[in-house]
């Protein structure tokens, strides 16, 4: 006599989560490189920028070298930029999955960002390698406050990815328009610069953007002589908790008409 199992709601969004997930390693990366090419490639796209810098501009920059200063910009709005794009693309990339009625947008949206996030955590730890074998000096003041601002950054990219898929179901150009505005975030963000290379009197102009504010306090975490002045974990907590509520206030109304479209 067969058993039949019951599973709970969360246990099956778990389930489904975890199917979407193999189905994003198995779709996105099935060539000869596969897996490894998510990782060598922004590894090397990092380390090149972030030692070239290095070399063109000296040892430290306010106080922390400038190698590490380049790379904890660039892997920041790297992981920001694509969990954000791969989160939105997710939506339209698996409607077809959704006339099972326990596959939802959200949990495509989850996955596509688990696995984002999960490419970023093996790029740090490449970063870490190279520079160990290369003698590099490696430091983190505290650890703690390098893994809120990488997280927290992360869960307001896969927000905003969200409402950008849920739009793109009804406007089909809002794509185009996400293209246009995440595109200049690669330069005021604080990648190629530091809050104190300003004024203060200038500083209202930049730290509005939450991107800033996590790449500066990562900078500090990691050295503490950096400073955090200008700066607030609390601005960043905050921003991320109002788009976590909006983006999950809009998916609620508006998933079924979406993808009904």
């Amino acid at each position: 006599m067969t058993t039949v199992t019951k599973r709970n709601k969360w246990e099956i969004w778990r389930d489904v989560i975890f199917a979407l997930f193999a189905r994003e390693i198995r779709t996105g990366f099935n060539d000869k490189f596969g897996l490894s090419w998510a990782v060598i490639n922004p590894v090397i796209f990092i380390f090149v920028l972030s030692f070239l810098r290095g070399r063109l501009s000296g040892g430290e920059t306010h106080t922390i070298p400038t190698f590490t200063f380049m790379a904890i910009g660039i892997l920041f709005i790297q992981s920001f930029l694509q969990t954000l794009g791969s989160a939105a693309r997710s939506i339209k990339k698996n409607k077809a999955l959704f006339a099972f009625r326990q596959v939802q947008p959200i949990s495509a949206v989850f996955a596509s960002a688990l696995f984002e996030v999960l490419i970023k955590i093996f790029v740090i730890i490449g970063i870490v390698i190279i520079m160990f074998f290369m003698n590099m000096e490696l430091q983190i003041s505290d650890p703690l406050l390098f893994m809120v601002c990488f997280f927290l950054l992360w869960i307001l990219a896969v927000s905003l990815g969200l409402l950008f898929g849920i739009a793109e179901l009804f406007i089909a150009e809002i794509g185009k328009l996400r293209d246009l505005l995440t595109r200049p975030l690669f330069f005021v963000s604080g990648v190629f610069f530091s809050l104190q290379d300003f004024p203060k009197e200038y500083w209202h102009f930049l730290n509005w953007n939450p991107i800033l504010h996590a790449i500066e306090l990562t900078r500090y975490s990691v050295h503490s002589t950096y400073g955090h002045e200008g700066v607030s974990l609390e601005f960043l907590a905050s921003i991320v908790l109002i788009f976590v509520f909006i983006s999950l206030a809009v998916y609620h109304i508006s998933w079924k008409k979406a993808i009904s479209r």
